[in-house]
């Protein structure tokens, strides 16, 4: 078969696929027409998570499997966005990882608010001037991240998901040559974490602070001769090149995000639970908090202290697990372990993430 016939046989596919297109986002705004009706829920975290390994579970090849999530997420964001758009607030400014993985989770067709802060993303949604928040939590080589931590101990609001983004950095630039860089701009993080790379290709050229990768990013794009370390999505916001690729220290960097929301998420085939709570101060208080989830199997995936701001030297611990709030072992363990505390709160039972995306 040559070519161009080939390639007419492309374009007849791609039609038919768009036309595929609006006659599934004509189904959606009639779905949008009866949630309306049935005052329902726009937007449903498991049903797309039962889409996604029901096509993946489908997929017969040669289209990558790894392909289908951010293909048919776009597809539900571009649809859902005829029902109605999704707010989504995230710790800005535009550019970051945040963002990115806020675009991840949502896809482009959602509205992305910039906040300042983490607290401000929090009152964001708490207010209903959002219906999803945003916002780090650890990073792989720096830890946990304290306000997000903090700010749960105080808010009603629940966890919904959360995103994996690899925190890959560049250096970016609107000049050709690496020889033409004469000043590099980054958050102090990003400095750290390329600092062995800035040493051997750069050991001459100052590096200063930024708010934010993104900051850097844009005052790149303004200042002749001027530099950033930041995100390919920098990059692109800001029309910048990418004059070297990877150049952190350190690779498998990555950046868990939690989506914050007010509505508690149905149980799906993979899901993930996170709680806070108090312990009593006496002896073996540390092994009554284990012991419910040992007892019956599940897996902890991470244990983090911190200080209640109230008390000296009393702590509030995070703790996730794998299961559902509402799976029968996991009820039993999270009730045994509610009369060990002084209180128990859970934070929300969600899916786990997806494959991280480089950033």
């Amino acid at each position: 078969m040559e070519i161009d016939e080939l390639r007419r046989r492309i374009d007849e596919i791609d039609s038919a696929i768009l036309r595929l297109l609006n006659e599934r986002a004509t189904v959606v705004l009639e779905v949008g027409r009866l949630k309306a009706a049935q005052n329902l829920d726009y937007h449903v975290p498991q049903r797309e998570e039962e889409i996604y390994t029901r096509l993946t579970r489908e997929n017969a090849g040669p289209f990558p499997p790894g392909a289908i999530w951010p293909v048919f997420r776009e597809v539900m964001s571009a649809c859902l966005s005829l029902e109605h758009p999704l707010r989504v607030a995230y710790l800005g400014p535009r550019g970051t990882f945040c963002h990115l993985a806020s675009m991840q989770r949502f896809g482009l067709s959602a509205e992305f608010l910039a906040m300042r802060s983490i607290t401000d993303t929090f009152a964001e949604v708490e207010k209903g001037n959002a219906d999803f928040g945003v916002v780090p939590v650890e990073n792989s080589t720096e830890g946990a991240v304290s306000p997000t931590l903090d700010t749960f101990v105080e808010s009603n609001l629940l966890i919904c998901g959360e995103v994996v983004v690899e925190a890959a950095l560049h250096l970016l630039s609107k000049v050709g040559q690496l020889s033409e860089v004469r000043q590099i701009y980054s958050h102090p993080h990003a400095l750290g974490e390329s600092r062995h790379w800035l040493e051997a290709h750069l050991p001459n050229v100052p590096a200063v602070e930024a708010s934010s990768t993104s900051a850097a990013a844009e005052m790149a794009a303004s200042e002749p001769g001027a530099a950033a370390i930041a995100s390919e999505l920098s990059a692109t916001l800001y029309g910048l090149t990418v004059l070297r690729r990877r150049i952190e220290d350190h690779p498998n960097n990555f950046t868990r995000f939690l989506v914050i929301g007010k509505k508690a998420v149905s149980p799906t085939l993979a899901d993930k639970t996170s709680v806070l709570f108090s312990i009593k101060d006496r002896v073996g208080a540390l092994y009554r908090m284990l012991k419910p989830f040992a007892e019956r199997q599940i897996n902890l995936t991470k244990i983090e202290s911190r200080p209640v701001k109230k008390k000296v030297w009393e702590y509030v611990f995070f703790v996730d697990l794998q299961g559902h709030a509402t799976e029968p072992r996991v009820r039993e363990a999270l009730a045994e372990l509610r009369e060990e505390c002084v209180f128990l709160k859970v934070l929300g039972s969600y899916p786990q993430a997806r494959p991280a995306a480089e950033g």
